[in-house]
């Protein structure tokens, strides 16, 4: 989902990531406190200062968006729903979960925690901002931060998924019908209806209402939500459709393997370019070593590739590159997915029984959802 962010830290073992996206709209968010809101509450002032009130403002919008998905985070964690991390991005932010909740009332004690989080932090600066009123600079700023989490609490309850409300209706949902993916298509449906409502409000505020930059702000928002509902769907037809079918199901029996003696060259002109795979195992006689990909082949220049063998470059078996046969195959897809390879090598003890593609099993979802219906 992210491609170019980066660590600043880590809370309750949990890495906390900024993307670069976010940096825009801190840089928007600054610049508008400090040309707008802070002259007018506190006129007279200098450039300077009302720059640092506009960028303190920011810092207290990052660190409120943390406290939100850290709330999701740790209650996920204690019901024993593994998280990636959480990343500010340039629609907020998000708790990357692995796995859904694993029941409804997860899922609820999940969702509505992110808010309460939000509340908590809301009603403490308000407070605080009633006891900072001899600093007029921190009353503002506290005031600012108080009404604006608020805001955000109101705006992520609306019952649309995968907004916070959203997720609390599809717990509902979910307990009274014990149903999940009937539930999540239900809200999602709900979400995605409310992105278009976002989108056609852009559009007119951008082109009629003389509001361009909000009316960008809501469009794109809207095509973010409705996007993110629709793929949160699919996520969990996909689930359906693979939890409890074992890895085996789908692999390839009689996978191409390399001896590790070719030398690369060889290995790129007669396997590469003829069989278009990325990754091929690695044999000595029976023995399984590993395997070769071509991101470890691009590395090496082609000046080597006739002087080195593909032993010198094998990947150990591991965790990232094997699976076993009896594995669920959604396990697969997550790991797959996790580890961006198309091709993951079945292994029994110390012997190779197949290659599972990331093909394959996406055939197989489109014909079933083609069979079946995504409703199923």
């Amino acid at each position: 989902m992210f491609s170019r962010r980066f660590q600043v830290f880590r809370a309750f073992g949990i890495p906390i990531y900024v993307d670069l996206s976010w940096f825009v709209v801190a840089l928007l968010i600054s610049w508008s406190l400090a040309d707008n809101l802070f002259p007018a509450s506190l006129p007279g002032k200098g450039v300077g200062t009302y720059w640092s009130l506009g960028i303190a403002a920011t810092l207290g919008l990052f660190a409120s968006i943390i406290i939100h998905e850290l709330a999701h985070a740790l209650v996920a964690r204690r019901f024993a729903v593994p998280i990636r991390g959480i990343t500010l991005f340039i629609f907020g932010g998000v708790a990357e979960m692995e796995d859904e909740p694993p029941s409804a009332r997860a899922e609820f004690m999940v969702a509505i925690a992110g808010p309460i989080a939000s509340v908590a932090v809301g009603v403490l600066c308000f407070g605080l901002s009633a006891l900072a009123r001899s600093v007029a600079g921190a009353a503002t700023v506290l005031g600012f931060l108080a009404g604006l989490n608020l805001i955000l609490v109101v705006f992520n309850m609306i019952p649309a998924f995968p907004l916070d409300g959203g997720r609390v209706l599809r717990s509902l949902l979910w307990q009274w019908r014990r149903d999940l993916p009937w539930a999540t298509r239900i809200t999602s449906s709900i979400g995605s209806a409310f992105g278009v409502i976002l989108i056609a409000l852009g559009l007119y505020r951008a082109l009629f209402g003389g509001d361009f930059i909000g009316g960008l702000w809501s469009f794109m928002i809207g095509i973010f939500l409705r996007n993110a509902a629709q793929m949160s769907y699919r996520q969990v037809v996909i689930r359906r459709a693979l939890e409890g079918e074992p890895v085996e199901r789908f692999m390839i029996t009689d996978p191409i393997t390399v001896s590790r003696a070719i030398p690369i060259s060889d290995l790129v002109r007669n396997y590469i370019y003829k069989h278009h795979f990325k990754m091929f195992p690695v044999v000595d006689g029976d023995r399984l070593l590993g395997c070769v990909t071509t991101r470890t082949i691009k590395r090496l220049p082609q000046s080597e590739w006739d002087r080195q063998s593909v032993g010198s470059i094998v990947e150990p078996c591991s965790p990232e590159n094997t699976i076993p046969p009896d594995a669920d195959a959604m396990h697969a897809l997550a790991r797959m997915s996790k580890s961006g390879r198309s091709r993951l090598m079945v292994v029994s003890g110390e012997r190779l029984v197949g290659i599972l593609a990331l093909k394959d099993l996406l055939k197989f979802l489109s014909l079933k959802v083609e069979l079946e219906g995504e409703a199923g």
